[in-house]
């Protein structure tokens, strides 16, 4: 140590017994206090603490700055409790991410979680019925179609027990996509509505906007009251969805036709009365390959374009809930303060620094 000059001799046993004093004041101070109460001393005093109380010192070499230690243990102490308690999924106090993830895998987490007891018989006997009314449906609609393809593999010319075959089809293969469409619609609903319901911690609209547009194409407009947008969502994702499945019937109706065609183009001493395909040989097999391949290639189209709407609508959703937050006032101005700042440089003190600040607002 240095003072005025001159060296002064440093006393260790006197370092010694006061840090031993500081030790001890502190071990009995721990000891009254509560487990879960914050302490931060220099890592000299908490080395020589007993093993036990150690471990609730958060030493300040490892937390840094005085202004940050306290946040900044506080977090490690609850990260802690967290790996002590329900683990890493599973809280009392849960993100609205983490909430919406678990009840996309496990429906009906939401509302368990948010309290809603009432609304599992709801959901799990809307869900119920309408899987099972599906299944049944499609082991209805199954051998039908099977039934059906074999009978339009060897010739696509109508029938009467065609048609009839084709009719019973048909109205088994829409209930079952009415069904499909009820379960589908329920679980997206008990999805939002447990997106809705969150209020354990604080959220941002402009979360909860972006996280219900992703849920439903929509609902994040509906949130955010830009009501006017919903129509142009849903009746994109409408008419999106209406050309896939029409350019998929007429991708498959071609591939069929092509494929007899061509069978017959390869042995036509297999079929004595001509092409067996819908049209009756009337088109050639590069004619309907063509067309084969023009239905596939739209349909493609079409569904990267319903992908591409559902991200849009997404982002739509974000932007609009943060501009309805975004200040867009008049307020025009400039403002001029004194500045004064110290710097410490090596070798040369302190050092002041004055001048001014100039802040503008638009």
């Amino acid at each position: 140590m240095v003072s005025g000059g001159m060296y002064e001799k440093i006393d260790s046993a006197a370092i010694a017994r006061r840090d031993s004093i500081r030790v001890t004041k502190l071990a009995d101070s721990l000891k009254m206090l509560p487990k879960d109460s914050l302490v931060v001393v220099p890592d000299s005093i908490r080395m020589a603490l007993p093993d036990t109380l150690r471990a609730r010192i958060f030493a300040d070499s490892i937390i840094g700055d005085k202004r940050d230690s306290i946040a900044k243990a506080e977090r490690l102490r609850r990260r802690a409790e967290k790996r002590d308690g329900k683990g890493p999924f599973i809280s009392d106090s849960m993100s609205l991410r983490r909430v919406t993830m678990c009840s996309a895998v496990m429906p009906g987490f939401g509302q368990i979680y948010n309290k809603q007891y009432w609304k599992l018989p709801i959901l799990y006997s809307t869900l119920g019925a309408s899987i099972g009314m599906w299944a049944y449906e499609q082991s209805k609609y199954k051998p039908l179609k099977q039934q059906f393809e074999l009978m339009t593999d060897q010739s696509m010319k109508r029938t009467e027990e065609m048609n009839a075959l084709q009719r019973e089809m048909i109205k088994h293969n829409t209930l079952k996509q009415t069904f499909m469409f009820t379960t589908i619609a329920s679980y997206i609903y008990f999805l939002g509505d447990a997106a809705v319901k969150y209020a354990t911690n604080e959220v941002s609209s402009v979360n909860k906007a972006t996280t219900l547009a992703t849920i439903c194409p929509g609902a994040g407009q509906i949130y955010n009251k830009s009501y006017w947008r919903v129509p142009i969502v849903i009746g994109g994702f409408a008419s999106t969805i209406y050309c896939i499945d029409w350019n998929n019937r007429g991708y498959q109706r071609f591939k069929k036709a092509y494929r007899l065609r061509y069978d017959y183009d390869e042995h036509p001493e297999l079929y004595p009365n001509g092409s067996q395909d819908e049209f009756g040989g009337r088109y050639a097999s590069s004619f309907l390959k063509n067309l084969r391949n023009s239905y596939r290639r739209n349909r493609d189209l079409c569904i990267l374009l319903t992908a591409g709407l559902y991200i849009l609508q997404i982002v739509d959703a974000h932007v609009d809930a943060h501009l309805r937050d975004y200040d867009i006032s008049d307020d025009l101005s400039v403002e001029v303060s004194p500045m004064l700042n110290y710097s410490y440089h090596p070798g040369l003190g302190n050092n002041a620094a004055m001048g001014m600040n100039v802040t503008f607002r638009f």
